[in-house]
């Protein structure tokens, strides 16, 4: 299973949505701030399923903060990031939530700064941004049959 993971695409969706059309992926995610630029991607594809959650700036939003899915076998715990302090370079309450709710991966944005680790048994990407910032990237994260989790982060062009 392919996934596509965005995050803070802050009104810039062209390079999102011609990286979707040029991957089809299995799943689509975004990980907020804008919650609406997924609307694009609706559309568009109404095939691929969208799984989304709000960010900080994405003011009066009835959307979830966070959301927990299984992609496969690997349960995920999606988020934009900003209620778990990771502004400050810490990814400890982060790692904690997603064990708390038995999750192996968790997909987080907030901080604009693409990252993939593994800390306490739990997978841990961040594509980056997708929409603003010096350099555009997102995530391709693999999910295999077997439980296997692979990824990579890619400029987005």
């Amino acid at each position: 299973m392919k996934i596509a993971v965005f995050s803070d695409t802050h009104g810039n969706t062209g390079k999102m949505l011609r990286t979707v059309e040029a991957l089809r992926p299995d799943a689509v995610v975004h990980l907020g701030d804008y919650e609406r630029d997924t609307g694009g991607l609706k559309k568009a594809f109404p095939d691929i399923p969208l799984y989304q959650v709000c960010g900080n700036c994405d003011v009066n939003s009835t959307g979830p903060v966070d959301a927990v899915v299984s992609f496969g076998p690997v349960k995920t715990l999606l988020t934009h990031g900003h209620r778990y302090s990771v502004d400050w370079g810490r990814l400890d309450s982060l790692v904690y939530a997603a064990q708390e709710r038995e999750c192996r991966l968790v997909l987080f944005g907030h901080t604009h700064m693409p990252e993939y680790t593994e800390i306490g048994g739990v997978t841990v990407i961040n594509p980056g941004t997708a929409g603003k910032g010096h350099k555009l990237t997102w995530a391709l994260v693999e999910i295999f049959d077997n439980g296997g989790i692979a990824a990579e982060i890619r400029d987005l062009s």
